[in-house]
């Protein structure tokens, strides 16, 4: 896809100030008056969004992924019934990390979601985790690449077990977690607020990626500088993203050595949205959102240009 990159990083600012906007009103209803990081503290002290113990951790993410699949099957999403087996499992090694791991082309073992926990940690907050369940579960990762494996009758092997487009398939889980905010599964407060903080993190990631790689001027008064040096983008991240310091100097190293990466997350997001609306807008009354989701996964894994133009004539 030919974007105006440009027009992208102008756009990664005004969603940046959105959602930080948006952070602060669902904030004020968490912890009148005590802005952001008070309503994340009284998130992080609250005894019913704590979860501690490796089985407990375990049965969480586990029976959060299953009441995603059991409400939206039949109802917004056709699951096919080996994708509506789901693992969630904790890392055997320390570490900070989610991630996901496809099913075997059989489904003998099922999709797992993965997460890890530093050393010396045994518990987690819910509020940060809801909306990443929905990522890297239903109707998230999970679903797209169980799809594609399934679907053997419409993709060849290297389709369902092999191709992977970040802006496609991360732009998905980003959809997917948007999607479950407008169908009530984010209605919690807490959970809501960790949805949106992670939104902040995949718009600054737009921002510093086009921002340092095209060296593009920053607007007045949005980061510690004019322009971009190491310093100011490290110092922007910290602003923006709530992740220990070591992660965030990771973070930034990574988006110095892969450009384009780290913003194919909300580019791809914004793509999926875009198609979306353009096909509601042509359908009108008879726009059947399960249709379409079902229709638009069938394409398997495609690159954001393919993927808009096919979707156009749906």
């Amino acid at each position: 896809m030919d974007l105006d990159l440009e027009e992208t990083y102008a756009w990664g600012w005004a969603e940046l100030a959105r959602v930080v906007a948006e952070k602060a009103a669902v904030a004020e209803q968490i912890a009148p008056g005590q802005g952001i990081p008070g309503a994340m503290a009284a998130l992080d002290a609250d005894p019913a969004r704590q979860v501690r113990g490796h089985d407990a951790l375990q049965a969480w993410l586990q029976e959060t992924a299953d009441r995603a699949i059991a409400a939206l099957d039949g109802v917004h999403f056709d699951i096919p019934d080996p994708v509506k087996r789901i693992e969630g499992r904790l890392t055997p090694a320390s570490g900070e990390g989610v991630y996901y791991t496809g099913p075997t082309e059989d489904f003998s073992r099922p999709g797992r979601m993965w997460w890890s926990l530093p050393e010396g940690v045994t518990g987690m907050t819910t509020w940060r985790e809801t909306t990443t369940v929905f990522h890297e579960g239903v109707p998230g990762h999970h679903l797209q690449i169980g799809q594609n494996v399934y679907n053997a009758g419409l993709l060849n092997r290297w389709q369902r077990l092999m191709a992977w487009c970040s802006g496609h398939g991360e732009g998905w889980a980003l959809y997917a977690e948007r999607l479950m905010g407008e169908l009530g599964f984010l209605d919690d407060p807490g959970d809501r607020l960790g949805m949106l903080d992670a939104q902040e993190l995949r718009a600054a990631r737009v921002v510093l990626d086009i921002g340092v790689h095209l060296d593009l001027p920053i607007p007045p008064g949005r980061a510690a500088g004019d322009r971009w040096t190491y310093d100011v983008a490290l110092a922007f991240l910290r602003t923006h993203v709530a992740f220990p310091d070591a992660m965030r100097v990771d973070e930034l190293h990574r988006y110095l050595g892969w450009p384009g990466q780290a913003p194919s997350y909300k580019v791809g997001e914004r793509v999926w949205l875009t198609c979306r609306e353009q096909a509601e807008a042509r359908g009108g009354a008879d726009f059947d959102l399960k249709a379409w989701h079902r229709a638009a996964l069938d394409l398997g894994p495609l690159g954001l240009g393919p993927l808009a133009a096919e979707l156009a004539r749906m």
